[in-house]
Parts: C-alpha cells; sequence; structure tokens
C-alpha cells in the first residue's frame, strides 16, 4: 500500500522559508507524479507544484512560481517542497499527493490516489 508521511511546517514571519517533506513508501511502479496542495480555512483545496518521474518536468501555480521548488530524490523515497518569500496568503495547510499513471491534469484533486496527512504552514508576525 503506498503512504505518504509528512513532516515540516510551522510558523514563520513573512518573508521567511519553509521546507516540507513527503516521504513515500509502497510504490507499485516505478513512475509516479507528486504533488503539493494547500487549503486555506474556507478556501478550496488548491494544486500548487507537480514533479513526475515520466518526463522530470515541474510545474507551478502562478500563485507560487518563482518563490516555491519543488523536488523529488528517487534513491531517499522523498518529495520536498521548499517554499522562500513567504507570504501571510501562504497560510495553509499543505499536502503531498502521489498517483502512479500519467496525469493530464497534474493541478487537480482528483487527478491524485495517496495523500499524506498534511502539515500546517503559518506565515504570519
Amino acid at each position: 500500500e503506498v503512504q505518504l508521511v509528512q513532516s515540516g511546517g510551522g510558523l514563520v514571519q513573512p518573508g521567511g522559508s519553509l521546507r516540507l517533506s513527503c516521504e513515500y513508501s509502497g510504490l507499485i511502479y516505478e513512475d509516479y507524479t507528486i504533488a503539493w496542495f494547500r487549503q486555506a480555512p474556507g478556501k478550496e483545496r488548491e494544486g500548487i507544484s507537480f514533479i513526475s518521474t515520466y518526463d522530470g518536468m515541474s510545474k507551478y501555480a502562478d500563485s507560487v512560481r518563482g518563490r516555491f521548488i519543488i523536488s523529488n530524490s528517487v534513491s531517499k523515497q522523498a518529495a520536498y517542497l521548499q517554499m522562500n518569500r513567504l507570504r501571510a496568503e501562504d497560510t495553509a495547510r499543505y499536502y503531498c499527493a502521489l498517483d502512479h499513471y500519467p496525469v493530464l491534469d497534474g493541478f487537480a484533486e482528483s487527478t491524485y490516489d495517496y495523500w499524506g496527512q498534511g502539515a500546517q504552514v503559518t506565515v504570519s508576525s
């Protein structure tokens, strides 16, 4: 069974940085897509970045492009989200997600079968 376990998150001041980790296990196939989503209070879950081993490409939502960096270590079986220049509007619960099949829409919540437990990120002075 595929499992995703997240770590990281916490409280950071505006302009600061945080790194989220997502360790995965129980993979069925060699190739997969890993994504990061976030959900702020009262808002829908938003896909913010994904990376695929099928083509090595990564993509970002406009809201985080240029500030966040997604990466994946096949050897460590872990994905990361480096978040820089954080803003108050980045405050949300962050989730990693994984799917084994080539995705048509990497930002769609329905694409992914497996999810991490979430990690709270609060940006506040």
